[in-house]
């Protein structure tokens, strides 16, 4: 066992999680939700959770979070990748194509794109996925049950509106560290 997953069993562990499901067999190239996303907590739940599993994954940040020399390393030293949310930036394009440079890429995306209440999750995880021609895994993070791990699986079928009713049955009933932040409708 390696020290990092040594460290991600044993803090998840320690704060009462268990890890259940399983990683899609095969795939090496994925896009992965994280729901519900309410607190800064779960990053660390997550990155020990991907730890325990040996799994290598990357995941979106706002830029602003990379100015300082410090958090700029340890960010993209834990797999960080630097995001600008400003309208008419092409940052699913942008992302889509990070896929060509790598033999096996799993990026983690919290659909909601913040920790604060929003009525609409953002939809690029899904457009990200289906330009890439990769898979969605659902991952989630349930404060309720105490539990995290892999859900369903699925290759977007181009029209959101189809596909959303299985991911939003998924998470209903899940709860985030701050339930009132975390909203399906």
């Amino acid at each position: 066992m390696s020290f990092k997953s040594w460290i991600g069993r044993n803090y998840l562990k320690m704060r009462g999680f268990t890890f259940v499901g399983q990683f899609p067999e095969g795939v090496k190239k994925s896009i992965i939700i994280d729901a519900p996303h309410t607190c800064i907590e779960d990053f660390f739940i997550g990155r020990c959770f991907f730890w325990m599993e040996g799994r290598s994954v990357k995941f979106l940040v706002k830029k602003e979070f990379f100015k300082n020399g410090f958090m700029r390393w340890g960010l993209t030293k834990m797999g960080g990748i630097p995001v600008d949310r400003s309208k008419g930036n092409n940052m699913v394009v942008k992302t889509a194509a990070v896929f060509r440079q790598y033999d096996e890429l799993h990026i983690v995306i919290t659909p909601e794109g913040t920790r604060k209440r929003v009525e609409k999750w953002k939809r690029g995880f899904y457009y990200i996925a289906e330009l890439a021609q990769v898979p969605v895994v659902l991952g989630f993070i349930d404060f309720k049950t105490r539990r995290c791990g892999y859900g369903p699986s699925f290759i977007p079928s181009g029209d959101f509106d189809k596909d959303w009713p299985m991911i939003e049955n998924f998470y209903r009933g899940m709860r985030g560290k701050t339930p009132g932040r975390f909203n399906l409708e």
